[in-house]
């Protein structure tokens, strides 16, 4: 059955082998009149005879013509065309919400100073400041005098007798003056001399800063005076001493003759901040 079957198929191929063989003759007769006709104009008759009519069916074809031959093997498949072209942007989405916000990243390094900008325009004044204290408000000063013939050389001479002395700044046990408030001061003394010559030195903190000499003339009151400006600060000390043995010590005072020794703050050493305000 196998080998009836395996003939029957090769009956058809050669049938439709010589089918497609009289249709390509046919063919390139009917373009050979076409073609004649069109120079000459003309028709040209077809040629009479029994193998003239190529449309009638071939009796001696080995099998019908409806049977239909085995299919052929796919082709291969093309290579790929070329990309197309771009298309046109589309509209615009709608926005998105918001994402998280995502962890905070590691800090950078520092970068570089920056130019200078422009000067800005001057601030709004500051509020008012409290009231300072004046320089009027710092008071320092004293006047004192002797009442009677200086008994000892050598040591601070002990005023005993005050003309002013508010402050207290000027100490009668002591004999000296000591500076509460830093600053600037002017002292001076008028001194009665009698009996004997006299040396008085003007000391600040053990130290001589001046001296005066009066030579004594008999039957006769002299007056020995000096002054002088000193800066002092806090806890300083001046004052008046006799210098000299016992003959040195004329410094005198009574009802009627006066030794003075007098001592006031010019101006004060104000702090900084005060300044300021």
């Amino acid at each position: 059955m196998t080998l009836l079957w395996k003939i029957l198929l090769g009956i058809i191929l050669i049938g439709r082998l010589g089918q497609g063989q009289d249709l390509l003759e046919e063919s390139l007769e009917q373009i050979a009149v076409d073609e004649g006709a069109e120079e000459g104009g003309e028709e040209v008759e077809e040629p009479e005879g029994p193998g003239a009519d190529v449309t009638q069916p071939d009796d001696r074809q080995p099998c019908a013509m409806w049977m239909g031959g085995v299919p052929g093997t796919p082709g291969h498949s093309g290579k790929p065309g070329r990309d197309g072209r771009d298309g046109r942007d589309g509209q615009r989405g709608v926005k998105g919400e918001k994402g998280e916000a995502g962890e905070k990243g590691d800090p950078g390094q520092k970068g570089d100073v920056g130019p200078a900008g422009p000067r800005g325009f001057p601030g709004n004044p500051g509020l008012k400041g409290a009231r300072g204290d004046s320089a009027l408000s710092y008071h320092s000063a004293f006047s004192v005098g002797l009442s009677e013939l200086v008994p000892a050389t050598n040591v601070p001479i002990r005023f005993n007798k005050f003309f002013y002395n508010d402050q207290h700044h000027y100490d009668d046990v002591s004999g000296k003056f000591r500076c509460l408030l830093p600053g600037v001061y002017f002292f001076t003394y008028h001194l009665t001399v009698y009996t004997k010559d006299a040396k008085v030195s003007l000391y600040m903190n053990d130290k001589a800063i001046m001296f005066t000499y009066d030579q004594y003339q008999e039957t006769n009151v002299d007056q020995a005076s000096g002054s002088v400006i000193l800066r002092l600060e806090a806890g300083d000390e001046v004052w008046l001493q006799v210098y000299g043995d016992e003959g040195f010590g004329g410094v005198y005072a009574d009802n009627t003759n006066d030794s003075t020794f007098s001592g006031f703050l010019l101006y004060p050493a104000i702090p900084a901040p005060a300044q300021r305000r």
